[in-house]
């Protein structure tokens, strides 16, 4: 499963043994993503991201793949639609909290 949006501001979180959380959101859901691994340099909060895995019972989603995205060339249409119908998009910017799940 693939899930893509922007870091939540304020969520992302940095353990022992290169573990990453952080939540995914669109201004209205969030979901919690935990990955285990070294992440690209461009994951930071209000910046956009892909994530691939899976989803646990909880509700986390298990990332086997983090993919930083920086400006709507790289994240996908149907995620940049959704941000800029949620008003959380500025033209050529990935700033603010939005997203969706794919």
């Amino acid at each position: 499963m693939r899930i893509g949006g922007l870091v939540k501001p304020g969520s992302l979180q940095r353990g022992d043994n290169l573990l990453v959380q952080f939540a995914v959101t669109d201004g209205k859901t969030d979901i919690p993503v935990r990955y285990q691994g070294i992440v690209p340099d461009l994951l930071r909060e209000g910046q956009g991201v892909v994530a691939e895995g899976r989803i646990e019972s909880g509700g986390t989603f298990a990332a086997d793949t983090v993919l930083a995205k920086h400006d709507e060339r790289y994240m996908p249409r149907e995620v940049v639609d959704a941000l800029k119908r949620s008003g959380r998009w500025q033209e050529g910017e990935a700033k603010g909290s939005g997203g969706t799940v794919r």
